[in-house]
């Protein structure tokens, strides 16, 4: 890092330390104005293309083909491309902001750099092995009956512990207030069909080996006996659990319910002291996500022996904890989470690791720092600007199209026109000045995080949701995150600062480039409000049905086919793109791009652009989405992500589109001859 960077650090603690660290206010821009193009080179990489290869045939290897063959993936990744390398660069930045941090005189400061320096004392960690575990591995043990298993199972969102249920607060879908969400959960291996299919036979018998490994390190009595045992009694779970498809139905995961009535549908579990004990607020009502799975889950508990729950406890508290604890566990996790489930084969230097822990636990701190330093006035206003006219854009589409009635209409623009945009940050910071942060202690610190967050939780339950911040405890989301976000239950989209960079945003590059890169990410997140999930919410974030039979039916027909479209697609041989679990991607993507194309066209206000080294404005625009999905996947990586993920690959996610839009067609002369083409008849139209 150059010195004038780190003397902005030094100001920026300053003001912290005067209470004069402010985050930039946004001045009103002129949505309609004009992006001249630059005398600089554009921003469409012209090394990266294979000029070999045809558009129409295989346009991610036309556009990425000679980067894709040249660039080999590290070492310590699943992947690399766009997002890694800006991630890289991130993280690089946050490290230098850590680091000089600890000399803050600032509460948030101190903690930051106590937090970082507890994890980065390695020396101390191996003197402590295995040590700091003891007290949560004894209560598991001397745990003597169900009701106290309960318990322990309760304190797990304050810790390293696992819950046959996953509890999580949100919005209610159906009211104003935020409510406690109960679903499945239970299994170390994500996908349930992990556990079933014979596709994955090597996965679980990997999964089985390391569960062995794990007991091994805390000298657990029978490794391979309980392990068998644990794999077991998660396949029982997994055959009752929804696959991700079905999760993805908002409609179907919002089943509210009262305490009596979950008792009496679901006697196997004591759910009063259960929910008392996560230090939950005492409350009438709860919603149940995946139902008829959180219904059998406890009924699998109710007939499941103590020993093998004590067994799966003590398993999943090791595999938990093991990164905050002495190499032999470290690497033991990393050889099944990082090698066997991506392919990675070494692990990341441990200062990376330590910025992802901060990143993860005082987030909000630290990207207070970090958009000061690193989001400036000028790209906050473009970006605001080209939001501007992606809605117009998207206002534009709903108002032509022909297969929509007019009060279906006029309630997606209604709920366009109330869509609420935050661009790098939010306006309210959270406040970490509770939170116990001890240089000497990392198990502890990470406990005392964990509860900390569950607790901050905890308050929002039954209160409106805070407007100026990102969600009733930020989603996760951080201005240092680079990706986007569509809160569908706030209808609300996020841009977090990190992400407003090269190669997705430049604000002196080419305008052509920009619209296809960072303009179809904006178009992506506004469109999914109106994909397959997101259509069922209306203007004020709550599910309610606005749309007329005819017009559900029509775009169930368009969706269905758009879904075969991505089925009949091959990533791999006998692998293939589940074209229901990525639909609402998908729609979002061919929306994003559709929009993006739009308003490009809009903001050259009846001019032609120019050419730059011999690409039109269309083809650079597509150019552009191609950089923003430059990646490339260990072949373990891309397996579990078609599994798993909502989002299909970044091949896929350049290509598939591209075939439903006549503009791309009309760009690069694709034909009839052409892998890719669709006659016009076959191309999905949505919005």
């Amino acid at each position: 890092m150059s010195e004038t960077y780190i003397g902005r650090i030094a100001l920026a603690t300053a003001l912290l330390a005067a209470g004069q660290l402010v985050t930039i206010a946004a001045a009103p821009v002129a949505a309609d104005s004009v992006e001249t193009l630059p005398a600089a080179p554009p921003g469409v990489d012209l090394k990266a293309r294979d000029p070999s290869v045809r558009p129409g045939d295989d346009f991610f290897r036309y556009a990425l083909g000679t980067w894709y063959a040249t660039t080999p993936i590290p070492p310590d990744q699943s992947e690399v491309g766009a997002d890694s390398d800006v991630s890289a660069r991130v993280s690089a930045q946050l490290r230098t902001l850590i680091e000089n941090s600890a000399k803050s005189p600032t509460d948030a400061g101190i903690q930051i750099g106590e937090l970082y320096s507890s994890f980065m004392d390695e020396n101390r960690i191996e003197s402590l092995d295995a040590t700091p575990l003891q007290a949560d591995l004894v209560r598991i043990a001397k745990t003597a009956d169900k009701d106290e298993f309960l318990a322990l199972m309760a304190s797990s969102p304050s810790g390293f512990g696992s819950s046959l249920f996953s509890l999580r607060i949100e919005p209610d879908a159906k009211s104003s207030v935020n409510a406690l969400y109960i679903g499945q959960a239970g299994l170390g291996l994500d996908d349930p069909e992990s556990y079933l299919s014979p596709d994955f036979r090597a996965q679980k018998d990997a999964y089985h080996d390391f569960i062995v490994r794990s007991l091994m390190l805390v000298d657990y009595a029978d490794p391979k006996a309980n392990a068998a045992a644990i794999v077991r009694f998660e396949a029982e779970i997994a055959r009752v659990s929804w696959p991700q498809a079905r999760r993805r139905d908002i409609a179907a995961t919002y089943n509210p319910t009262t305490i009596a009535a979950l008792e009496a549908q679901a006697p196997g579990v004591a759910w009063r002291p259960f929910l008392r004990g996560t230090g939950v607020p005492a409350t009438a009502a709860v919603v149940l996500a995946e139902k008829s799975a959180v219904f059998a889950i406890a009924d699998l508990y109710a007939h499941t022996s103590l020993d093998v729950l004590k067994a799966w406890e003590t398993f999943h508290t090791i595999d938990n904890a093991s990164r905050f604890l002495s190499k032999r566990f470290v690497d033991n996790r990393f050889a099944f989470h990082g090698t066997v489930m991506t392919g990675a084969t070494e692990l990341p230097t441990r200062w990376k690791r330590g910025v992802n822990l901060v990143n993860a636990q005082m987030g909000m701190a630290l990207g207070k720092l970090y958009v000061t330093l690193n989001f400036s006035l000028e790209a906050k206003r473009k970006m605001q600007a080209l939001v501007e006219g992606l809605r117009r854009a998207m206002g534009q589409r709903i108002q032509s199209l022909d297969w929509m009635s007019i009060p279906t209409k006029r309630e997606a623009q209604a709920k366009l026109t109330a869509m609420r945009v935050f661009v790098g940050y939010p306006m309210k910071w959270r406040d970490y000045s509770g939170l116990k942060i001890a240089r000497d202690d990392l198990y502890g610190n990470m406990k005392r995080s964990t509860a900390f967050d569950w607790s901050f939780q905890c308050a929002t339950l039954g209160k409106p949701l805070d407007k100026d911040a990102w969600g009733p405890f930020d989603w996760g989301i951080t201005p240092q995150t680079v990706d986007a976000f569509n809160i569908a239950s706030e209808n609300l989209i996020i841009f977090p600062a990190a992400i407003l960079q090269a190669p997705f945003f430049d604000p002196n590059s080419d305008p052509a480039h920009n619209y296809g890169a960072i303009g179809g990410v904006i178009g992506h997140e506004i469109t999914h409000g109106f994909d397959d999930q997101g259509r069922k919410i209306d203007a004020a974030g709550k599910q309610r049905e606005w749309w007329s039979p005819a017009d559900n039916k029509q775009f169930e027909q368009r969706a269905a086919q758009l879904a075969r479209q991505y089925d009949a697609i091959e990533v791999l041989p006998g692998l293939h793109v589940n074209g229901s679990q990525t639909l609402g991607e998908n729609i979002a993507d061919l929306g994003g791009l559709l929009l993006a194309l739009d308003a490009y066209h809009s903001q050259l206000q009846g001019t032609s652009p120019r050419m730059l080294d011999g690409l039109g404005g269309d083809q650079r625009v597509f150019l552009g989405w191609a950089d923003r999905w430059r990646r490339k996947m260990r072949e373990d990586a891309l397996r579990d992500q078609i599994s798993m993920n909502v989002h299909s690959p970044a091949s896929v996610r350049t290509n598939a589109p591209l075939r439903n839009i006549d503009a791309w067609y009309a760009a690069f002369d694709i034909r009839a001859t052409d892998k890719n083409f669709l006659p016009p008849g076959q191309r999905v139209r949505i919005w």
